[in-house]
Formats: structure tokens, sequence, C-alpha cells
């Protein structure tokens, strides 16, 4: 059984003394369900409540008053309701029953005692509905595909997690490190997958895994549809956002489609709310606050790196690549560091930021951005001399700063290099494999700099 990282968290939010209901949100199959499971092990009772089960949603359709509900649950499910027990209550598959998510702040109110817990596979969903919402009384995590650090844990690589968690990393952690990464981009971050890998260590038998899911997620577009032309509208979009991952694109004609820009955009963002992908839209500024500019083309950053390599057919490429940064133009190392990235936090509010600069003479993209001390600092993701950087030095002419991130397939090393405007910064070289440590990479970074 894969070990979340996010358990951490959940165990912080279970200690609060003002503590709110939690709502786990994610798109469907990253784990949800298993993970409050193993998160249940804190507790001396745990009731496991699944609204598509006529049993166990009826409590909530006949509801008249809190104390009936609770009183129903613990019956149902044949617990004791006692103080003197630290019980935890998962409310799965909540949007079968839309009026249960409002029901939520009752526990809250008056039920301070009791963990609950709520998700659904759908749940996204009816936050675009007259859906009446308890806002102010409910907390919020996002369950995202499985991190590279959590693979390692899955797959018994603990030497391996261990030097990876020491600041700065051993130099002869490198090359198993880098081959571990390899796999672990190749298959992606789906629980299931790396699941069944960690079992057998099998990458041919993970084919129908990897089958199932995509169509599985197609077969779904149903219950995100208005109507029989959504519809084909959504399995156009899920099928082509594979080919177009990486990549800003435009709405109209998505996918070498005829579909217009409105009916398009409609159905992204759609698929945005259940997490299925994101609209990662550029920002033309150096400081805070950062202020995407949806008037210009985004990014789109799917689900899961292992999905998009499967369906365009270049698993054997990664492999036995030595460079991932030579592997479909680099589209699959830039993707698989945004989907680090992600990881790193598990509030809804994280997103993915890049920068770019859009003029006739000279236009200019970095590949990503991050927040740290109330600094904005460049990530690129790049092969090459630090020379070779010219929109990274194009953004250091803007910044307020003098700190600056290459995620390369290198070792760890720090370069003073020149703006073609003279202005001299400081370049972190990392390993593509430590995304996740960049916060404490930062932290080091800034205290060698300030050695100099």
């Amino acid at each position: 059984m894969i070990t979340r990282d996010i358990i951490s968290t959940m165990i912080k939010w279970a200690a609060k003394p003002s503590r709110k209901p939690l709502v786990i949100r994610g798109a469907r199959q990253v784990g949800k369900t298993t993970l409050v499971a193993q998160f249940s092990h804190q507790f001396d009772q745990y009731i496991y409540l699944n609204l598509e089960l006529p049993d166990d949603s009826q409590a909530f359709l006949d509801f008249k008053n809190m104390d009936t509900l609770i009183q129903s649950i613990f019956f149902i499910k044949n617990k004791v309701h006692s103080k003197k027990k630290k019980t935890l209550i998962f409310i799965d598959e909540i949007q079968e029953v839309p009026k249960a998510l409002n029901l939520l702040r009752y526990f809250y109110e008056q039920a301070p005692e009791l963990y609950v817990i709520a998700a659904g596979s759908l749940l996204e969903t009816l936050f675009s509905q007259n859906v009446s919402f308890p806002v102010g009384r409910l907390e919020f995590l996002v369950v995202r595909p499985v991190s590279f650090s959590e693979f390692l844990a899955a797959t018994g690589e603990h030497a391996a997690l261990q030097a990876m968690r020491n600041i700065p990393l051993p130099e002869f952690a490198n090359e198993k490190l880098f081959a571990l990464f390899n796999i672990y981009t190749l298959i992606g971050g789906m629980p299931e997958i790396v699941d069944h890998y960690a079992t057998h260590k099998d990458l041919t038998s993970l084919k129908p895994i990897y089958e199932s899911l995509i169509v599985s997620y197609i077969d779904d577009v149903e219950k995100y549809a208005a109507n029989a032309t959504q519809v084909q509208l959504f399995r156009h979009v899920i099928k082509a956002s594979f080919a177009e991952a990486g990549k800003r694109i435009k709405f109209q004609g998505f996918g070498k489609s005829n579909y217009r820009s409105r009916e398009m955009g409609e159905v992204l963002r759609n698929l945005q709310k259940a997490f299925l992908l994101y609209l990662v839209y550029p920002t033309t500024g150096a400081e805070l606050p950062l202020q995407p500019d949806s008037r210009k083309s985004p990014r789109l950053q799917v689900l899961d790196t292992g999905m998009l390599n499967y369906f365009l057919g270049i698993q054997k490429e990664l492999l036995w690549a030595t460079d991932l940064n030579k592997v479909y133009q680099g589209t699959v190392i830039e993707h698989i560091v945004g989907q680090e990235l992600l990881a790193i936090d598990h509030s809804v509010l994280n997103q993915l930021n890049f920068w770019i600069r859009e003029k006739k003479e000279s236009s200019a993209e970095v590949d990503y951005l991050y927040l740290f001390e109330g600094k904005v600092i460049p990530v690129e993701v790049k092969s090459g001399s630090a020379g070779k950087l010219r929109s990274l030095h194009l953004f250091m002419d803007l910044a307020p700063h003098n700190m600056a991130i290459r995620f390369y397939a290198g070792e760890i090393s720090i370069t003073e290099v020149n703006t073609l405007a003279g202005k001299k910064y400081f370049l972190l070289n990392l390993p593509y494999f430590l995304v996740s440590q960049i916060e404490y990479y930062l932290t080091w970074f800034k205290n060698k700099i300030n050695e100099k």
C-alpha cells in the first residue's frame, strides 16, 4: 500500500482545536478513499459511508435534525457514539446526495467531537450547481497523483529517499536517483499503476491498467456533460489533451477540431474543475502579486505524465534516456516538473505559474515561477550551459532579487551569471529529481549566496 505524504497534513488537521469538516478534492482514481482508510488508523473508530449505497444515503435524504442523523449513522454501522472514543466519519461519494454537502456545517457546529471527512469522485460538479454551500465552515485538501518521494517509499527505495532528503544531496546518490526518476517519469503517479509496479517491478504488465484508466475517464464524460453534443466535446477534449499537453493552446479548433472557442473553453474549464487537467495562464510580471493573464493563451497540464507517455507511445524513449530534456522536445520533463510542483502543496489554491514576454523583436518564456519568502523565483527546465538561458536572463533583468533555479540532468552547483544587460545573479543548478525539495534548497541557496 502506498504511504502518502498528505497524511501528515491530515494529522495536523485532526489536531486543531477548532477543526472543521475536511473535504478532499481531486480527480477520480487518485486514491482518495484509500488515503482516508490509511488515515483512519489514527482513530478508535472508523465509520465509512458511501452515499451511492441506499442504506448509507437514507439518513441524509431523510434529514430532520442533527441528533437523529448522528444516531442513524452510528446505528446502521453498529458503532457506539461516545466522547471517550475518537471517531472518524468518512462520507464518500457525497455528490450523490447534494444537500449532504450543506449538512457538513452542522457537524462543525453541533458535533465538534466527531472527525468528519467528505469526498466524491465528481464532487467538483456541485460547485457550479445551485447547491447550498457552507462557506467558511469547511476545510479543503487536494489529492493529486503520487509524487516521486511517495514513489520511492512505495517501491522500497528508502535509502534513496533518505539521500534525496539530505541537503545537499551526497554525490554518490545521483546516478541511482536519476535512474529511479526515469522510471517514475515513465510510469507516472496514478496509485494503481505505482502499486502494481511496486509489487511486480514489471513495466510491460502496466498496459491494461493504463487502458482501463484512460477509458474510464472517457466513459465518465456523461456525468460532466449537459447533453449529447457535450458528450462528444468532452470525449474529444480528453483524447486531444494528451497530444496538446505541455503546449500553449487556443480554444478555437482545439485538438485539430472545428469546435468554437466558447464551447471548447467551457469543456476545458469543467475538466479543470474535476482536476483532470489544468489551464496554466501566463504572467508578465516578476514581482508579487502574480496576476495570470486569462486573455493570453494558457499552457495545458494534464493529470498525470505517465498517462501522457502511454497515450503518446513514447515510453521506450524514456526508459533509456540519459537526459529527459531530449525526449519529446523536452515536453515530458517539463510536464513532470510541473506535476511535482503541484504535489508539494495540497492546498486548493496551489497552482502552476509561468512567465512570458511577447514582443515581435524578442519574445521569451520561463517554464515555471516559484514563490519563496516574498520573491518570485524563476525555474527553468533546460539542458546546456547557463549562457543559453536567454529567457531567464530577461526575467532576471526585471526581478528585484538575484536568485534563479535550473533543473537539468547534472549535479548540484551554483553559478554566477551575467545578463546581457549586465546584471549579475546566481543560478542554482539542481538534478531534476529534486523538484520536491525546492523549498529546502532555496533556503540553502540563499545561505550560500550570503556567504559569498
